[in-house]
């Protein structure tokens, strides 16, 4: 890899693709390559990052050199004007795009999901060999790591005078749930979001099962597992399920800004309504861990609400549970719930929280029902779009390491496999 890293960005038609240049990343260059095709996606993306350079606080300093045009990916990979590109937009182009570039030598960085589909998946595994071959890292950018609620019930995980040992669970009582609740229209950097129109073609951006899952599968198996290796053998998907959100006329123009449906979008149309298959289950096993994962997608959250997370971890001694609701005003927060309470258990858990002050200083308990909420600082709640900045800094450590931890390769085809496998599940019940 050559030094400073110079980004290029390819066919941004997702907000998360600006979201990576929200503040000026260190050893990065502030020359950015766009290569797109012509119309609102790109112009989309331009506005947002012009929109960070010319905040009043701390505004960034990008400098973005457009190629729109319909030779937009062959011109990428004729100049390559950089050396690591960030994809994140219309994932029926994805598995074409990290091959192609992989192939030229370019690092990828990718935007969830990198498979959509099966056939996306054995392309995949294809593309991480070229990876290999050419020296080069394909990641995929797995913000909710970052979470400090998940962090914190990682570390408490491996704790076994706390957690004790992670529970086997079963179908109808996992050892680990996840839940994500996700909103069609919001507010991205303090404006409302404009999505495109392929934005709800499943054809094209894939399906509930497919995408936020991805993030519920990787906290699994991170979680759950973490720095092993995996591979498909590990898993077992037991049972899936998929139904769609239904938008009327007027949602779908107030988050597209489009008054008609596009050509492609009218196989999905029941009356005058729109179903999105958005929403999913999984049910598998991971080495002989049940699990369960779920996304479920609304229209617009309740005034003064957003996007919510639950997840529970099942231990022996205690079961560590992120809950986002009301009661929490919409922010998550950390519980340790034991399964027998007693003045040890107590003592266990507060030697455990004393420990993990060098790493998260401020971190304390208060009791809270039959457990305690771990109390976290304001200030490790950076919030989502934040964790992309993160991501984006984890990766540079790995390039100039010149490689990925050996069990990230492995870990994210396991991860695709557990989602495409789920899909096509779901498709034939």
């Amino acid at each position: 890899m050559s030094h400073p890293v110079k980004l290029v960005i390819l066919d941004p038609g997702h907000f998360h693709a600006a979201l990576l240049q929200k503040n000026m990343v260190p050893g990065v260059d502030a020359t950015v390559h766009v290569y797109a095709p012509a119309g609102p996606d790109v112009q989309d993306y331009v506005s947002k990052v012009e929109s960070y350079n010319a905040r009043a606080q701390n505004p960034t300093a990008w400098q973005t050199k457009l190629y729109a045009a319909p030779d937009y990916f062959e011109r990428c990979i004729a100049e390559k004007a950089g050396n690591v590109v960030v994809i994140s937009g219309n994932n029926l182009h994805k598995a074409r795009y990290v091959s192609g570039l992989l192939e030229a030598g370019f690092n990828v960085l990718a935007d969830k999901p990198m498979a959509i589909s099966s056939e996306a998946y054995a392309q995949l595994e294809q593309s991480f060999a070229t990876a290999r071959k050419n020296g080069v890292l394909l990641y995929d950018i797995m913000t909710e790591r970052h979470e400090i609620t998940t962090m914190l019930q990682k570390e408490l995980s491996q704790i076994e005078a706390v957690f004790g040992k992670l529970e086997t669970g079963s179908p109808a009582d996992p050892a680990v749930t996840k839940e994500s609740v996700h909103h069609f229209f919001k507010y991205i950097s303090g404006t409302p979001i404009k999505r495109p129109a392929w934005f709800f073609d499943t054809t094209q951006y894939g399906e509930g099962l497919v995408d936020i899952t991805t993030h519920l599968v990787d906290l699994v198996q991170w979680e759950c597992f973490p720095d092993q290796v995996l591979r498909k053998s590990d898993v077992e998907v037991l049972s899936a399920k998929r139904w769609p959100t239904v938008m009327t006329p007027a949602q779908f123009e107030k988050v597209t800004q489009l008054k008609d449906y596009p050509a492609y979008l009218q196989k999905d149309l029941r009356g005058d309504d729109l179903n999105v298959y958005a929403n999913g289950e999984i049910n598998y096993r991971l080495k002989g861990v049940h699990a369960k994962v779920s996304v479920l997608w609304n229209f617009e959250a309740p005034e003064g609400t957003g996007d919510t997370h639950f997840s529970v971890m099942r231990g022996s001694r205690a079961n560590l549970v992120i809950r986002q609701g009301a009661e929490q005003a919409y922010q998550p927060v950390l519980y340790v719930e034991p399964v027998q309470r007693d003045t040890r258990f107590a003592a266990d858990l507060q030697q455990a929280i004393d420990a993990l002050q060098a790493q998260y200083p401020g971190v304390t308990l208060k009791p809270a029902g039959q457990g305690w909420e771990v109390t976290i600082p304001a200030v490790y709640h950076v919030g989502h779009e934040a964790h992309f900045g993160q991501v984006a800094r984890q990766f540079l450590g790995y390039l100039a390491q010149g490689a990925l931890p050996a069990w990230e390769e492995p870990d994210m085809l396991t991860k695709y496999f557990t989602t495409t496998t789920a899909l096509r599940l779901a498709h034939a019940g």
